[in-house]
């Protein structure tokens, strides 16, 4: 079970994530931050917005995207990316045991 949990963890993780932004609204007001700037009270924090932005890209609406940051397309790609290396990953594991 150990085994089966640390292959596959960060895969699931990325996709989770990825289904998750897509799901959230954008119509309620609320914001949850995890953001260790504010938690310090710094109000300047270069990753703020990152995930409004890809949940926008992950909705088709491109500049909002932009606007709310301009490196949230560029994050979707890479944690795409990830997805499919992990993915082939595994794949070439199964095929190889």
């Amino acid at each position: 079970m150990k085994i089966l949990f640390e292959k596959y963890f960060e895969l699931a993780f990325w996709i989770c994530s990825i289904i998750f932004l897509a799901l959230i609204s954008q119509k309620d007001n609320m914001h949850y931050s995890l953001c260790i700037f504010k938690a310090l009270g710094i109000n300047f924090c270069p990753g703020c917005g990152l995930g409004h932005s890809v949940n926008y890209l992950l909705r088709g609406n491109i500049r909002a995207s932009f606007s709310s940051h301009p490196f949230g397309p560029l994050a979707l790609i890479i944690i795409i990316s990830r997805i499919y290396k992990l993915g082939a990953i595994k794949s070439i594991y199964k095929k190889n045991t």
